[in-house]
Parts: structure tokens; C-alpha cells; sequence
């Protein structure tokens, strides 16, 4: 769901307040058999036109319709070059592992709202350069095509400047090497929202085939390493707006025979129900009377809870990890001869632990690969790629992803797995406290049939066995010696050197050394006032975020979700990421929607912020009082 016009752009290569950081992830936080089916519903090929009743994107007023809407009498686009067809499945395997473009042509109003600038070449050549095949540019926030209708009904007419646009973003990424696949975006929640109450499906279907004829002769004489997917994450609540989304992919697809060009050859990404497995499965039927190649296309970014840092949650787990596979392969269950990708996943190295997303990363992609569904990496612009510096913020995560998807194993930095422990530990960190000792430190890898290659600093120097580690089955051993040369008793608090430790196949793990102590706040209280977010000024203590935040009232009531109780004890009581609890580089933040909770309950709440790592005695707590 990362968009901001009408359409929305996948780019392949040849060969979030972040967008997708949504409620939305609560579709993907549980794992049931799905019932599709795979017979296919006839589409009637539509020849009257239907005008809708509204000709304001807004203006949902009308009841359920049942009648699609119809061609206005375009002509049909002619091309002069040629095609090479390709089939669903050739395609779907030549475009993994895939990007996203995100936050970007999705970004409203306009291109450059958002936090990324305008989309350059040089971008492209960076995401072509670390080894993907596709990349995703979602140029179709409903908001952004809302700027970008210049008409009303019935011809709803689309700036030829925004066409244009997008049609020059297909053609640098094409020129890169990459496959590209363009979606209506945003537009799914704001004026194509079927599920909505009084959704006027007249007015939906009318605008959503005049869009697509207008997409489809604007890229109409594109290669076939141009793909195109009718509509992003469109809500569904039941079996009925499941219909209706079927009825949607016809549209598309009759769109997009009008629209001529090479439009009825070219390979297609059809949708479900939010583009969730389980609503996909249980609802999807594709449209017959259409030529066009076609793979089923759905988003996965579960378990909910860690992926999206709620309830305290920074631990994957062993169950977490067999809910992930049984997910995957029950959508693959459900198609067996469809070719599947999953056009959204990601754990964000801004909030998920690091060790427990690498593992993640590899455990999508490593099932992905062996249900033959490909992957495409969803990328805001604050995730993944710096696109300024044109640097990749986890190598580690990219290179896991990339092995993942050529069958090769990965050696991968163990952490905490129990849902019930007190503590979490991390291989992705050797952590040191000031004013303790040095001493030699160790961490587990999981070397899944690799060995141990080498160990380098990021300054440059090679660490030389046994003098500077040790290893002994799937633990290395730091030695105080080494470790030494960047903490010590009295040492700033801080990140220290980054270890990349190298392995006989697969991807590199990385290693931070931090020296850490516990934060110190401003205050510690403070009289909650509506309205606005609160801001806790802190000096922080070596990793420069928090980890987690237990909410709870002086009544001995949780502020939110009492259910957490029955969770572990790293979670009881702790409050979601974003939503509740932020920060930024100086500052702690309760969000107003906290605030207002702690008003609203009348009695002091203290939160306890928790850090990294999260172990005993690296807490803090902060009262409001109302």
C-alpha cells in the first residue's frame, strides 16, 4: 500500500509516517486454510456506457450497483514496434527478488511530498547493482490521482503530465534492466474503497476502467518487461466486496483491451481481498474472456505484533517462524498452477531488532523460494536503500535476501526465541556496560552447513584467531583483548565498530560493539495536555532508540489492551510503536492518542521505556499526571 496517484509503478530489474506502516498489517497476523476456488467466472465484455452518479471522487453517496461501466469511445493505440511474449510464470521468476519504489510516486499530493525526492536513474542503477531483478515504483495514491483527475464522469480524464511522468519512470527503469510492473495505488481507500458504507460501485468501476484506458494507452507499446496490476490492497470486509473485486480485474482487463496497443499480451497481476492470503484465498476468482497472462499478486507482513513493534514485541519466535511458513504455504495450496508473488514484505530495521529481522528476511524469502512464489522488498525510503548516498542501510539484510532467493543457505546471528523470557539477547550486538570490567564475550550463529570464513572490522582490520576470537561449533568468542580496543570502564556510551563476519556460502552477518548506560531523562513527569504529542528530551545511553514501553495506570490498569496480560512478560502491558510511543534523535515521544488515553483515565500512568539491551536496569520511567 505504498502509493500516492491513481497508478502505481512495479519496477523489476532484467536481468509506513511511512506508507505501509498500517492497520493493515492485522491482515496478515494469523494463518487459516483458505476455500478459492479455481474455476473461473465468465466477464461479460462490456459495450453500453454507463455513467456514474457522482462525479466527485468523494461524493460515495449511492447505493451497491451492480452494473460495470463501459467504454466511452476511445480509439485504440497502435503500435510500430514489436512484442516478445513471455508467460505469467516466466516472469514472475525472471522479476525475484524485486524493490519497492515506495513513498515516492505514492506520495501526495505530489511526487516530492512525501520523505523521498523525485525519482532519479540513478536509483535504479543502485537497486540493479545489489542484485534485484524487479522494482516497485507505486505511483497511485487516491489522494495524488484526485490532484491528477483534470475531468469528472464520465471520461475522467488523467493530466497527460502525470501519464507522461510515469511513462518516463517505466522507461528508466527499463533502460536499467529492469521489469516493471505499474498498480493503481492509494486510490484503493480513497475514492475505490468497495466495502465502504454506500460505496457507489457505478462511480468505482466507471473510474476505475477510464484510468485504466488511459494507463493502458499510455504504456500501451511498452515491452513485455512492462507488467501491470489493476488496484493495490483494496479493502474487502466480505464475500460480497470479494465479488465485486473479481468484477474490478475484469474491468482492468477489458480497460485494458480497449486501450490496444500490445495491452492484450502482456502479462498481468491480478488481487484479492486487501491483497491479504487468507482473504485471496477464501475469495478470488479470476476473470475468463481475456488473453493476458496473469500471476496472483498478495502483500505479507506478518506476525503483525513484531513487524510492526506492537505490544512490546521484539522477539520472533519459533512459533512465529512456523506460522510464517504455514501462511505461505497454504496461499500456494490454494493456487497450485498459479504463478504467485508477494508484492509487499518487510521488517523495518527502524523498529524490528536486528538479528529477528535478518532471521525473518531469510525465513520469507527461504519459503518463498521453495513454494516458487517470488518476493518483492518494500522500501519507504527510510528502510532499506539511502537513495542519497546511494548506500544500503542493512548490507547484511540485502545479501540475505538475495541467497535466500538462490537457494543458498545463510549463516544467520541467533537471538531470544521464548515469548516468556525476561530478558532478550542478540548476536547482532556485543554489548559492554560502562564501568564494568572487560571481559571476553561470546555469541551464537546458526551456521546452517557454512563455516566461518573471516571476521573484519569496518576500519579496516581483519581479526586474527585465536588472538582476537575463538570458535567452537556455532559460538565465537570475542577476547577482552580485542574487544578492549573500543570499550572500556570508562568509555562513552555509543556505537563502537561494526563486524562483518564472512562465511563459506551465503550471506555476511553483521556484529555491532556498543557501549552502553542507562539514558538519562530531562524530567520524569510531567501534566499530561491534550492536544498534541508529548515530547521527553533524553540523553541517550548507547543505542540511540528504545526498544519497547510498558503503559501502565497507578490504579494498576493496563492503558491499553488488558489482554496483554496473558502475554509475556516483555510484553504485559507495553504499548505499539507509532501509534502510542515514538521517537526522534533527541526526544521520547508519547503520541496525543496516549495522551489523551492518560486524560481520559483520570489517574497518573507511568511508562516504563525500555532500551536496548533489553535486559535489567535499562529501563526508565516516566509519570503523567493529569
Amino acid at each position: 500500500m505504498r502509493s500516492t496517484a491513481a497508478l502505481g509503478v512495479v519496477l523489476a530489474l532484467a536481468s509506513g509516517s511511512n506508507a505501509q506502516q498500517s492497520a493493515y498489517g492485522q491482515y496478515y497476523s494469523q494463518c487459516i486454510p483458505g476455500t478459492g476456488s479455481m474455476t473461473q467466472t465468465t466477464q461479460t465484455i462490456l459495450t453500453t456506457s454507463v455513467q456514474s452518479t457522482s462525479s466527485s471522487s468523494t461524493q460515495l453517496t449511492s447505493t451497491r450497483s451492480t452494473t460495470s461501466a463501459a467504454p466511452t469511445g476511445t480509439s485504440a493505440l497502435e503500435c510500430t514496434g514489436t512484442f516478445t511474449p513471455i508467460s505469467a510464470s516466466e516472469y514472475v521468476a525472471a522479476m525475484n527478488p524485486g524493490w519497492n519504489l515506495g513513498n515516492t510516486l505514492d506520495a501526495t499530493p505530489d511526487e516530492g511530498s512525501w520523505n523521498n525526492p523525485p525519482v532519479v536513474a540513478e536509483t535504479f542503477a543502485d537497486v540493479k547493482a545489489a542484485g534485484f531483478k524487479s522494482v516497485l515504483t507505486s505511483s497511485g495514491d487516491v489522494v495524488t490521482y484526485a490532484d491528477h483527475f483534470t475531468g469528472s464522469s464520465p471520461d475522467w480524464t488523467i493530466d497527460p503530465d502525470w501519464l507522461q511522468r510515469v511513462s518516463d519512470v517505466v522507461d528508466m527503469a527499463v533502460d536499467a534492466g529492469l521489469y516493471v510492473l505499474t498498480n493503481v495505488h492509494h486510490d484503493s481507500w480513497e475514492w475505490a474503497d468497495v466495502s465502504a458504507s454506500g460505496a457507489n460501485l457505478t462511480m468505482i468501476e466507471e473510474k476505475m476502467h477510464r484510468t485504466w484506458v488511459q494507463i493502458g494507452e499510455t504504456l500501451g507499446c511498452k515491452s513485455s518487461m512492462v507488467s501491470l496490476e489493476p488496484i493495490n490492497e483494496p479493502p474487502a470486509s466480505d464475500a460480497e466486496d470479494g465479488t465485486e473485486l473479481n468484477k474490478i480485474n475484469g474491468i482492468f482487463l477489458q480497460a485494458l483491451a480497449e486501450s490496444g496497443g500490445f495491452n492484450t499480451q502482456r502479462v498481468v497481476t491480478l488481487v484479492g481481498g486487501a491483497m491479504d492470503s487468507i482473504k485471496t484465498s477464501e475469495w478470488f476468482v479470476a476473470p475468463t474472456g481475456y488473453d493476458n497472462p496473469w500471476a496472483l499478486q498478495y502483500h505479507y507482513y506478518s506476525p503483525y505484533d513484531f513487524i510492526f513493534s506492537a505490544w512490546g514485541k521484539t522477539i520472533l519466535t519459533d512459533s512465529d517462524i512456523a506460522t510464517i511458513e504455514a501462511d505461505l504455504a497454504n496461499i500456494r495450496g490454494n493456487f497450485t498452477d498459479v504463478p504467485l508473488l508477494i508484492g509487499e514484505f518487510d521488517a523495518s530495521p527502524i523498529n524490528c531488532e536486528p538479528a529477528a529481522r535478518r532471521k525473518y528476511m531469510d525465513v520469507v524469502a527461504r519459503t518463498a523460494k521453495e513454494l516458487d512464489t517470488a518476493v518483492i522488498l518494500w522500501d519507504n525510503g527510510l528502510d532499506h536503500l539511502d537513495r542519497d548516498t546511494h548506500t544500503w542501510r542493512d548490507v547484511h539484510a540485502i545479501q540475505i535476501l538475495m541467497n535466500a532467493v538462490a537457494g543458498v543457505s545463510n549463516s544467520l546471528s541467533d537471538a531470544t526465541t521464548d515469548a516468556a523470557a525476561t530478558e532478550q539477547s542478540s548476536s547482532a550486538y556485543l554489548f559492554h556496560k560502562v564501568g564494568d570490567a572487560v571481559a571476553d564475550q561470546a555469541i551464537t550463529v546458526s551456521l546452517n552447513g557454512n563455516t566461518l570464513d573471516s571476521i573484519a572490522t569496518d576500519d579496516g582490520m581483519t581479526l586474527t584467531a585465536p588472538t582476537d576470537y575463538s570458535i567452537s561449533d556455532e559460538t565465537i568468542t570475542f577476547t577482552s583483548s580485542f574487544l578492549s580496543q573500543y570499550v572500556s570502564e570508562t568509555a562513552e556510551p555509543g556505537t563502537k565498530v561494526d563486524l562483518t563476519l564472512t562465511f563459506s556460502a551465503g550471506a555476511t552477518a553483521g556484529v555491532t560493539v556498543a557501549q552502553w548506560e542507562l539514558p538519562t531523562l530531562a524530567s520524569t513527569s510531567s501534566t499530561a495536555v491534550a492536544g498534541a504529542d508529548l515530547l521527553i528530551p533524553i540523553t541517550w545511553g548507547g543505542i540511540n532508540e528504545p526498544a519497547a514501553v510498558k503503559m501502565l495506570r497507578s490504579d494498576g490498569d493496563y492503558l491499553f489492551d488488558d489482554w496483554t496480560q496473558y502475554l509475556g512478560p516483555l510484553q504485559a502491558a507495553y504499548g505499539t510503536y507509532s501509534g502510542q510511543w515514538n521517537w526522534d534523535s533527541g526526544d521520547l515521544i508519547l503520541t496525543s492518542t496516549t495522551v489523551a488515553a492518560v486524560i481520559a483515565a483520570r489517574v497518573p500512568t507511568t511508562f516504563t521505556f525500555d532500551f536496548f539491551p533489553r535486559v535489567a536496569g535499562n529501563s526508565l520511567n516516566y509519570t503523567l499526571n493529569v
